[in-house]
C-alpha cells in the first residue's frame, strides 16, 4: 500500500516527475507519425502527469487520443531501426528517428522528431520508464494499477473524487458491487465528511476494495494471534502447505527480509498480513518454480537430445500467400526464444537475393537485411554459432520424381534453424537450381536435408548429421502407425515438423503429439496466437528461456520402448495426482469486444495437454458479473501417467450463454516446473504478455499414486 497520503503512482513517487527530460516530454511535442513511405502525418504527443501513457493530438483536428501505455513497451529503437523508416531515409535523418516497439503481436511505433535533441529526450525517458516499469514488484504493480484507474475516473482532474465517480471508477475496474455497499464503503472512507475522497480517504477505499479475505484466512490459521506470523508460525506455514522441506528456518528469514514492510516486525523476525501477502504475489509465491527460469539443464548432450524452440516461415507476420514479409518477423521470433529460423530465399529479376515465401504475393525483403538482422539479434546470451541447414548441391540432382514434393518443399520451405542462415535459390518457375552458392554450400555440414524414406533406410544408412523435414499430416500419420520407431529415430537424428500447405491463414497445428514423439524442431506460425503458441511458450518457459529444453530420458535412448500412444510401454513410471482448488481471481481485465459497461461472467479452466491417455480438462462453474475479485473454491482433479510430457494450462474465459466463450486470460507451463501450496497463477494476454495485476489464488496438491497392474 501507499505509504503517503495520497493516491500517487509508484512512478510519481520516485520523484520522477522532478526530471528535467520527463517534465519536456510532458509539453506537446510535434512529430511526424509514419506508418508508410506514403503516409505520414502530424501529432503532438505528450507523456501524462502520471508517468504512466502517452496520448497524441492531430496536428489538424486537435483531438486527443490515448496513445500507448508504458506497461505495453518493450523497447526503444534508435534510428533507421524499422523497414518503414529505412525507406525513408533519404528524407528523415537518423538522429531524428525512432522506433516504439511494443510487447507481443502489436504493431510498432515509428516517430520521426523535429530535432536530434527532441529525438534524443523521448528516447531517454521512454527507456527510463520502461526500465522503471519492469522492475515493479507485484505490490507496486498494483498499486500502479489503481492509480492509472483513479486518473481515468478523476474526470474533472480535481484530484478529487466523488461517489458518482466511484461508482462510475467501478464499473470500469469490473466490479459489480452492490450500490448501496458500494456507498457504504464510499461513506466509511470519507472521514471529512465533504461528499468526496481525496489522498488518505481514497487509500482507505481502495483498502477496503482490494481486501483479500481468501488471504486473510489462511494467515490466520497459521497465525496464534491474528496480527502477525511469528518465525516458528511461518515456517510451519512453508513446510505444511508450500511443501519446503530443506534448510526451511533459513528460507523463512530470507522471505522475511525480502517482504516484510515493517521494519519492527523484521527486526522481531516477524511477519504481518501485508508481508504474508506481499509474498504469496511474489515470483516465490508464483505457481512457476523459479529456480526453473534459470538455465538449470544439462547442455552438453547432442543437439538431438533437445526439444529447440523452432519458427516456420520466420519472415511472415501474417498469412501465408498476401501477407507482409518482414524482418520483424525474425526480430520477435528471436527475442522471444526461437533457436531455429526460415530462410526462403530466391532470386529477384535483378538476380539480388530476396526472402518470401515463393510462387505467392508476399512481400519480398532483401537477403542482406536478413542477414543483418540476425547478426544483430541471434546471438544475444547464445553461443555466437550458426548452423546452415539446406540441401547441398548433390541432393538436388538426387532428387526422384517420385519425391517430387518432399523435394519442393524442402526447397521452398527449408529453413535457417537453429541457428540457422541459409540461401535456397530457385529459378522463375520454382524449380531448384542444381548448383547453389558454392560459399554457402560448404557451411552445409551437420544438418544436411535428405527427403525422407522410412525409419529403416535412415538406420541402414546411420548417417546423425542428416535431418528430415515432415509435413504435419505425414508426421501424425507415423505417430500412429510407427510411435516406436518415431521416438527410437528422433533418440540419435534431428527431425522437423513444419505446417501443412493449406494452412494459408497461419494457423498453427498442435505441437504436443510431436513433442511426444521426440521431434526437436516443432515449426510454428509464431506470429499466430492461440493455444498452439500458448503450448509452446509454455514448454520452453524453463530453462532460462533459452529456447532448448532437454527431452526426457526415454525419448533419449535409442533403443527405448517408449510409444505415446501405448500405455503398456510406459511399464515402471509412475502415476501422479494433481488436485488444483481454484479459490480466487485479481483484477480480470475487460474483454476488448464488450461494451465499457459489460463486467465479465469469468470461469477457470484446467487443461493437461501430454500423451493422449493425460489429455483432459475441468472447469469451474462461472461467477456472475465479476472480474475484479471473484470467488470460485473449486477443486479440479487430474491423473498424470506421462508427467515428463505434460503441460498444464490455466485459461479464464468470459461465460457467454449465448455464443462461444470469449478469452480473458491464460498462463501455460510444465507440469514438472508446478509448486505445490497456495500460489498465484499470473495471467497473460493473447500475445503472452503479462496483464498485471491481473491473477488467480489457487492451492495445489501433487502426490504419486500406485500404478494399477
Amino acid at each position: 500500500m501507499p505509504d503517503d497520503s495520497t493516491m500517487a503512482s509508484p512512478l510519481c513517487s520516485s520523484g520522477l516527475q522532478q526530471d528535467e527530460t520527463l517534465k519536456r516530454m510532458q509539453q506537446e511535442t510535434l512529430m511526424w507519425k509514419v506508418k508508410a513511405k506514403s503516409w505520414k502525418k502530424q501529432r503532438y504527443f505528450t507523456l501524462q502527469d502520471n508517468c504512466m501513457a502517452v496520448w497524441h493530438r492531430s496536428k489538424t483536428t486537435g483531438k486527443a487520443k490515448y496513445s500507448f501505455s508504458i506497461s505495453d513497451v518493450e523497447t526503444v529503437r534508435e534510428g533507421h531501426q524499422s523497414e518503414t523508416l529505412q525507406s525513408l531515409a533519404e528524407e528523415f535523418p537518423p538522429e531524428c528517428c525512432f522506433t516504439v516497439v511494443f510487447h507481443g503481436r502489436h504493431g510498432n511505433l515509428d516517430l520521426v522528431a523535429g530535432s536530434p535533441e527532441e529525438a534524443h529526450c523521448w528516447v531517454w525517458g521512454l527507456r527510463r520508464l520502461v526500465e522503471l516499469v519492469t522492475s515493479m514488484d507485484q505490490q507496486e504493480k498494483m498499486d500502479q494499477w489503481i492509480c492509472d484507474w483513479f486518473q481515468k475516473a478523476d474526470k474533472n482532474k480535481d484530484g478529487c473524487m466523488s461517489f458518482k465517480e466511484v461508482w462510475q471508477l467501478l464499473k470500469m475496474m469490473n466490479v459489480d458491487m452492490n450500490k448501496d455497499h458500494a456507498l457504504q464503503l464510499f461513506q466509511l472512507a470519507d472521514r471529512s465528511g465533504s461528499g468526496t475522497l481525496e489522498g488518505e480517504e481514497f487509500v482507505l477505499f481502495y483498502k477496503a476494495l482490494t481486501h483479500r479475505e481468501d488471504v486473510w484466512e489462511i494467515f490466520e490459521a497459521f497465525s496464534a494471534d491474528g496480527k502477525k506470523l511469528t518465525l516458528l508460525e511461518f515456517v510451519d506455514f512453508l513446510r505444511q502447505e508450500q511443501l519446503e522441506v530443506e534448510n526451511t528456518e533459513e528460507l523463512a528469514m530470507e522471505l522475511i527480509t525480502r517482504f516484510e514492510p515493517s521494519e519492527t516486525a523484521q527486526a522481531c523476525h516477524m511477519l504481518t498480513f501485508d508481508g504474508f501477502l506481499r509474498y504469496l504475489l511474489s515470483p516465490e509465491g508464483a505457481i512457476f518454480n523459479p529456480a526453473h527460469g534459470l538455465l538449470y539443464q544439462d547442455m552438453s548432450q547432442p543437439l538431438c537430445h533437445y526439444f529447440i524452440s523452432s519458427s516456420h516461415n520466420t519472415y511472415l507476420v501474417a498469412d501465408q500467400v498476401q501477407g507482409q514479409s518482414s524482418i520483424e518477423g525474425y526480430i520477435r521470433a528471436l527475442k522471444r526464444g526461437c533457436r531455429c529460423v526460415e530462410v526462403d530465399c530466391w532470386d529477384d529479376p535483378s538476380g539480388e537475393p530476396v526472402v518470401y515465401h515463393g510462387h505467392t504475393f508476399t512481400s519480398k525483403i532483401p537477403f542482406k537485411e536478413v542477414v543483418a538482422t540476425l547478426g544483430q539479434y541471434a546471438f544475444q546470451g547464445l553461443r555466437g554459432k550458426v548452423i546452415v541447414k539446406g540441401k547441398r548441391a548433390e541432393s538436388w540432382a538426387r532428387s526422384p520424381s517420385t519425391q517430387q514434393d518432399e523435394a519442393m518443399e524442402t526447397a521452398a520451405l527449408e529453413d535457417v534453424d537453429a541457428l540457422e542462415a541459409e540461401s535456397l535459390r530457385h529459378e522463375d518457375q520454382g524449380e531448384a537450381e542444381k548448383s547453389q552458392a558454392s560459399t554457402l554450400d560448404d557451411y552445409v555440414v551437420y544438418c544436411r536435408s535428405v527427403p525422407f524414406r522410412g525409419f529403416q533406410e535412415a538406420l541402414a544408412r546411420c548417417q546423425p548429421d542428416e535431418m528430415a523435414s515432415l509435413p504435419e499430416d505425414s508426421a501424425r500419420k507415423l505417430i500412429q502407425e510407427a510411435g516406436n520407431e518415431f521416438v527410437r529415430h528422433t533418440a540419435w537424428q534431428l527431425t522437423r515438423i513444419y505446417p501443412r500447405g493449406l494452412r494459408l491463414d497461419s494457423s498453427n497445428y498442435n505441437p504436443q503429439e510431436m513433442w511426444n514423439v521426440g521431434c526437436q524442431l516443432v515449426a510454428m506460425n509464431v506470429q499466430t496466437a492461440g493455444l498452439e503458441m500458448d503450448l509452446c511458450d509454455g514448454l520452453f518457459r524453463q530453462n532460462g528461456r533459452c529456447g532448448y529444453v532437454l527431452k526426457p530420458a526415454f525419448l533419449r535412448d535409442e533403443g527405448a520402448a517408449f510409444d505415446p500412444q501405448d500405455p503398456q510401454s510406459w511399464a515402471g513410471g509412475s502415476l501422479w495426482s494433481l488436485a488444483v482448488q481454484v479459490i480466487s481471481g485479481q483484477q480480470l481485465p475487460k474483454v476488448a469486444s464488450s461494451k465499457a459497461s459489460a463486467i465479465v461472467d469469468p470461469l477457470v479452466r484446467v487443461e493437461i495437454h501430454g500423451v493422449p491417455a493425460d489429455q483432459a480438462k475441468q472447469e469451474t462453474a462461472y461467477v456472475a458479473n465479476n472480474g475484479f475479485n471473484p470467488s470460485w473454491r473449486q477443486t479440479l482433479q487430474f491423473q498424470v501417467h506421462v508427467p515428463e510430457l505434460a503441460l498444464v494450462r490455466f485459461v479464464v474465459e468470459d461465460y457467454d450463454r449465448m455464443s462461444r466463450n470469449d478469452f480473458v486470460g491464460q498462463f501455460t507451463l510444465p507440469f514438472c516446473s508446478i509448486r505445490a501450496g497456495y500460489r498465484h497463477v499470473h495471467l497473460l494476454s493473447r500475445d503472452g504478455t503479462a496483464m498485471s495485476p491481473s491473477s488467480l489464488f489457487v492451492h495445489v496438491r501433487i502426490m504419486e499414486l500406485p500404478r494399477p497392474d
